[in-house]
């Protein structure tokens, strides 16, 4: 992995060089900029206005450009359509009409590197003088009638010359057998390598904020920028559609089999001679034991994702079926053992490698999104499968109940799920390790910056980008060592950046309140309310089921009115809300009180999640976005250990009664969200 800067330089056309946008000169005009301020030579108005006048020179000068190079394809495919398709020519026509793909791809590469350009110095203005200008260029210039921001960032007229020269391929390559267009059937299929390339370009470029990227940033799987054409023909090699199913089928069991015990956790925990309490140890178990899997498994992916996914499959079949035998061997100690083998079972961080290192570019994002969407699905199915299966019956010596029952279905789940990977799962070639030396220094490229929308706004003494581009002084280039993955958890560690542990502790805050009120719903309720197992069972699917419709709100409509920063405040607001809507004070607690802050809470803590790792996956490092220790890791090891800490907590202080049970456990949340607040206004203002 190189600088932006350099791999510009490396990538440009000779005979367009004059037409690229001159990063280097506007990198160093915002280092200008931010000195002046310091030294009160320059004022905030002065500058912006200099900047802008800068940004629209460079893109008119793009724009021009691009228009030029347009018309001219357009009058090659006009002047070949001329032509008539003799038999003997056809061939000739074929390689001619190819010939012109081969020049719009490299059209569509040049506006590709332009757009990440502008990107980048935006995010670099922003982060190095702290003014949030980004929103105001694109918005400003973007909704105009005028726009030559769109010209970029939408490639408009492209789809006009691609659709033309698709449909001339189409025709000479059948002339021989149906002269159906490909307008007349969309479906037809066409044999040509360089449309395919064209169209993964144009994916690549349609890149704005929605539902499916707010919900593909939401799985924090960093995607590359620029990839070579030899990069994208590697992922096709190693991507197989059903083991992409596999993977996110194994996301959606794990996630059904850590809440379907949920429900009846007390109950089980009671009946084995333990405090209701207790099962905040119960649940949380399978948290503890993915604090240590997260890691080898992250480990593991490095050579195989067959191999940890039979393991996994091996693991979690086990410890179902001793989770469901505690109730027979009456031990509460096979009970815990069985919840610490399923979170050893858990295979998250390969799910997201196969995700990151296997899918081809232009099914990434939905890919990402439906390893969320996985998630949000298992959460819900989990407690609403607990709830259906409220039965008493024996077999043998085998006892099958509410408490026992969700161990033993999920066992013969994960034992035809295992049947089905061995069957059918498709392992991809491994690449050997690259050492980063110089001459390698292309392995890797910078992470994709998500949108135009400004990230949280780190410091600006930091000498090296949130996406690996340094902050050289002019004809330097950034050392080696400096865009090497991270190798430990401690050099992960030392790569966040302020605004980086601030967005996770937002993160561990989020997670650790949700657990609060995930896990001890069950002992809460009964003992207020007298909720059966069936009414928790409902009470949580139907929180788990707000997940997507929450996110299509967010990411096809808030985000798209507000700043991702005003939302993530909002958004940590509304939590410290709701906690402070859930304490039993003085009034008599009742069911619309508990439901109402639930709810509350449970949405707005979605909603940040959603938008803290959107913003996360677009400021995080370039370093983590490959490698063992990788964000997607940091930010599961972040959530685990809330997880942990929260079930933990539920345990420790049931021995003083559940009556004291609620009060007590929500004061360490609202205690972290009053932190995680003051955090984030903080942040602001010492940048702005």
């Amino acid at each position: 992995m190189v600088a932006f800067g350099k791999k510009l330089k490396e990538r440009q056309i000779q005979e367009w060089q004059g037409y690229y946008i001159n990063y280097k000169l506007m990198k160093k005009k915002v280092r200008q900029y931010a000195q002046r301020i310091q030294l009160g030579t320059s004022d905030r108005r002065h500058v912006l206005k200099d900047f802008s006048r800068m940004l629209d020179n460079q893109i008119e000068n793009i724009v021009l450009f691009l228009l030029e190079q347009q018309g001219s394809l357009a009058s090659r495919i006009a002047a070949l359509g001329e032509q008539q398709p003799d038999i003997g020519k056809i061939s000739e026509l074929i390689e001619a009409y190819r010939a012109v793909g081969e020049d719009l791809l490299k059209l569509l590469f040049f506006v590709e590197i332009n757009a990440v350009g502008l990107r980048k110095i935006l995010k670099k203005f922003d982060k190095r003088l702290g003014y949030g200008f980004t929103d105001y260029y694109v918005r400003t210039r973007a909704n105009h009638p005028y726009s030559q921001l769109q010209q970029v960032f939408k490639h408009v007229g492209i789809g006009a010359v691609v659709g033309a020269l698709s449909r001339n391929l189409h025709e000479l390559q059948n002339r021989q057998g149906s002269y159906l267009s490909i307008y007349d059937d969309p479906t037809l299929p066409l044999q040509e390598p360089v449309i395919d390339s064209i169209k993964a370009a144009i994916e690549r470029l349609t890149h704005s904020t929605n539902f499916l990227n707010f919900l593909a940033q939401h799985a924090l799987i960093i995607q590359d920028e620029l990839p070579a054409p030899s990069e994208e023909q590697v992922d096709d090699q190693r991507y197989s559609f059903m083991s992409l199913l596999l993977n996110l089928a194994n996301t959606f069991l794990y996630m059904v089999n850590t809440y379907i015990i949920v429900p009846t956790a007390d109950d089980y925990s009671m009946s084995l001679g333990a405090a209701a309490t207790v099962c905040g140890i119960v649940i949380g178990a399978m948290a503890v034991a993915q604090v240590f899997s997260s890691v080898y498994f992250s480990a593991w992916s490095n050579k195989s994702y067959f191999r940890p996914l039979v393991f996994s499959s091996v693991v979690l079949f086990l410890g179902n079926v001793l989770y469901a035998l505690a109730y027979d061997l009456n031990s509460i100690w096979i009970l815990l053992l069985g919840r610490l083998l399923c979170g050893l079972g858990s295979a998250r961080a390969v799910n997201r490698r196969y995700i990151s290192d296997c899918v081809p570019l232009r099914t990434r994002m939905q890919a990402s999104a439906g390893f969320v969407s996985a998630s949000a699905l298992g959460m819900a199915c989990g407690p609403a499968l607990a709830g259906f299966l409220q039965t008493n019956f024996k077999i043998y010596k085998f006892t099958f109940n509410e408490d026992t029952l969700p161990g033993w279905v999920m066992a013969i789940a994960w034992l035809i799920y295992l049947i089905w990977l061995w069957i059918t799962f498709k392992e991809p070639s491994h690449e050997p390790e690259k050492n980063d030396t110089p001459h390698q220094s292309n392995a890797e490229n910078d992470a994709l910056e998500k949108g135009l929308q400004q990230p949280l706004l780190v410091s600006s003494e930091e000498k090296i980008d949130e996406d690996g581009d340094q902050d050289c002084d002019d004809g330097e280039e950034a050392p080696v060592e400096h865009h090497r993955p991270a190798n430990s958890i401690r050099s992960a560690y030392r790569l966040l950046t302020p605004s980086v542990k601030v967005q996770l502790l937002i993160y561990f805050m989020l997670k650790y309140a949700m657990e609060i009120l995930l896990s001890e719903s069950s002992v809460i309720t009964t003992y207020y309310f007298g909720w059966s197992t069936s009414s928790v069972a409902i009470f949580l699917a139907c929180l788990g089921l707000t997940v997507l419709p929450v996110n299509v709100v967010v990411g096809s409509y808030i985000s798209n009115m507000f700043e991702d920063r005003q939302i993530l405040l909002v958004s940590e607001i509304m939590v410290c809300i709701g906690i402070l809507l859930s304490f039993h004070i003085i009034i008599p607690y009742s069911e619309p009180q508990y439901i109402c802050s639930g709810l509350l809470m449970f949405v707005a803590a979605e909603v940040l999640e959603g938008v803290n790792l959107s913003l996360l996956s677009r400021v995080m490092s370039s370093r983590l976005s490959r490698g063992t220790y990788n964000g997607g890791l940091l930010s599961t090891e972040a959530g685990t250990l809330a997880r942990v800490i929260a079930d933990a907590t539920i345990t420790l202080v049931g021995y003083f009664g559940v009556s004291r049970l609620l009060n007590i456990t929500l004061l360490p949340s609202l205690f972290i969200c009053i932190s995680s607040i003051i955090a984030t206004c903080y942040t602001y203002n010492s940048l702005y």
